[in-house]
């Protein structure tokens, strides 16, 4: 095979077929990218140098979930407008062979209809994992996350990881079968979990903690993810995807929250005993006076004042042993304790192991083990980063994802692998982390249900950590690239 590159486009010269294959190729590379979760803001791009080196002499518009092809014909001096429309989420095995498809139609090492049939049959084959199997992935990733990020003890983590269990049959059972639930999905499950959260730590004793049950139960649908995605927008000057997509994450966030919030308070309403255990927490052993009072001191105002004077210490016994949102007695048994610091040794591996398997990567695969080594070295950073800049989750984010950039971009350059695939999950794994160490999904003991009622603290929290992301993940690439040969095909990364 003979691939040679010029100044302008590469050109196909063992295999040029009819320009009707060609542009039918680039049509069902769309619906492929569409459908297998490929980086958005990279589609565009992506069919556009296809378009060139194939001459398919083509346009490309892309919006959430539709991508608009406007083709032009030469001989009748006509133009055809097509619509791809497709839906899905991230199949990283499906993913990588699409790209690897797309690398051997453009380098002319297949002829594009072969390559087309490739992935057709990519198209019409299901997930690589039935259904039940992929539901024990959520429960292993939760209840993994659930010790690892959020401060969960192994009852939390088992709660957490069954709460995730029966969110993840829900979303790809039950809302796959009815649009009608599927509307409805995020704000049912977000109550169920805030419900048995609420319960289950509302027992005397306290041996669940609310605020780990809640964020690992419900970190499944975080539209962190989304945010990330339309921040890479924005900076790549899409700004009618990126806006749209942002938009829609912070609606879905404020949801989100609302259906926590409707969950904790609705058990506090069934459970009257739980109800005053909870509002008791916020005496924070003060002592309320009421009557008027005159400042001695030169305090203004001079005049007496009216109202309520409250006298104490603000700290409670409980607000001194709470570790990570979750009160925890000293005295307690190690089964009701955090996990130590040296479990990440060996969670972290298998956290972005079931992480990798739960987005359809197959475990057969060579990209698995390089997935989870990239992974490891971005949490790496990211806890390191994390020590030295303390409360500073947006330059946290960004010191992770420069790390799994930087390793990606050069597996990709070096090793001729999948960019994007080998980073995803370590990506996905920032954002999580990056919430964790920000407080998590509802971060305080005994926190206010209405500072969660519109969802807007945790919808900045993951803006903020997806802004820093964004940026590390953009100056990893300029660095990569900086030197060498530029790519003929576009980047498949982030």
């Amino acid at each position: 095979m003979v691939y040679k590159p010029s100044r302008g486009p590469a050109q196909i010269v063992d295999h040029a077929e009819d320009v009707a294959n060609r542009r039918k190729f680039i049509l069902i590379l769309a619906k492929a990218l569409l459908t297998f979760g490929a980086p958005s803001h990279r589609i565009e791009s992506q069919l556009s140098a296809a378009s060139g080196i194939l001459e398919a002499d083509a346009e490309f518009v892309h919006i959430p979930n539709i991508i608009i092809v406007s083709i032009k014909n030469a001989n009748a001096k006509n133009t055809r407008t097509h619509f791809v429309r497709a839906s899905g989420r991230v199949a990283l095995t499906s993913l990588h062979k699409v790209h690897l498809i797309y690398r051997d139609v453009l380098h002319d090492k297949v002829g594009v209809t072969e390559g087309s049939q490739a992935i057709k049959d990519l198209l019409r084959r299901g997930p690589i994992y039935p259904l039940p199997l992929r539901c024990v992935l959520a429960f292993c990733g939760a209840t993994i996350i659930c010790g690892l990020s959020f401060g969960g003890s192994i009852l939390d983590m088992v709660v957490s990881g069954v709460c995730a269990c029966a969110l993840q049959y829900l979303g790809l059972n039950a809302a796959n079968k009815s649009s009608l639930y599927a509307n409805v999905y995020e704000i049912s499950v977000s109550i169920i979990v805030a419900f048995v959260a609420r319960g289950l730590s509302s027992i005397p004793g306290n041996p669940f903690c609310y605020s780990a049950i809640s964020s690992a139960g419900v970190v499944l649908i975080l539209p962190g993810f989304t945010i990330l995605i339309s921040s890479l927008e924005l900076m790549s000057r899409n700004l009618f995807c990126g806006s749209v997509r942002i938009v829609y994450a912070i609606i879905y966030t404020l949801f989100l929250g609302f259906g926590l919030t409707i969950g904790s308070d609705f058990y506090l309403v069934v459970d009257r005993r739980a109800r005053r255990n909870y509002y008791a927490g916020y005496n924070n052993n003060l002592n309320y006076t009421h009557g008027h009072f005159t400042m001695l001191n030169g305090s203004t105002p001079f005049l007496p004042v009216g109202g309520v004077l409250a006298t104490g210490s603000t700290v409670s016994y409980q607000l001194e042993h709470v570790i990570k949102g979750c009160f925890r007695e000293p005295e307690w048994p190690w089964w009701k304790q955090p996990l130590p610091w040296w479990t990440a040794f060996f969670l972290v591996p298998m956290y972005t192991t079931f992480s990798s398997l739960s987005n359809l990567q197959s475990y057969r695969s060579f990209q698995l083990p390089v997935m989870v080594a990239f992974a490891c070295c971005s949490y790496a950073a990211n806890r390191a980063a994390g020590v030295v800049l303390p409360g500073r989750t947006d330059l946290v984010s960004a010191a992770g994802a420069f790390v799994i950039g930087l390793l990606g971009n050069l597996y990709s350059r070096i090793a001729h692998g999948t960019a994007f695939t080998a980073m995803v999950t370590g990506v996905l794994f920032l954002v999580p982390s990056g919430i964790a160490q920000s407080g998590g999904v509802t971060p305080t003991y005994h926190s206010s249900a209405e500072q969660y009622s519109s969802g807007f603290s945790l919808a900045l929290r993951m803006i903020s950590v997806a802004s820093g992301v964004t940026i590390g993940l953009l100056v990893s690439q300029v660095l990569v690239y900086l030197f060498g040969n530029r790519k003929n095909a576009a980047h498949f990364a982030f």
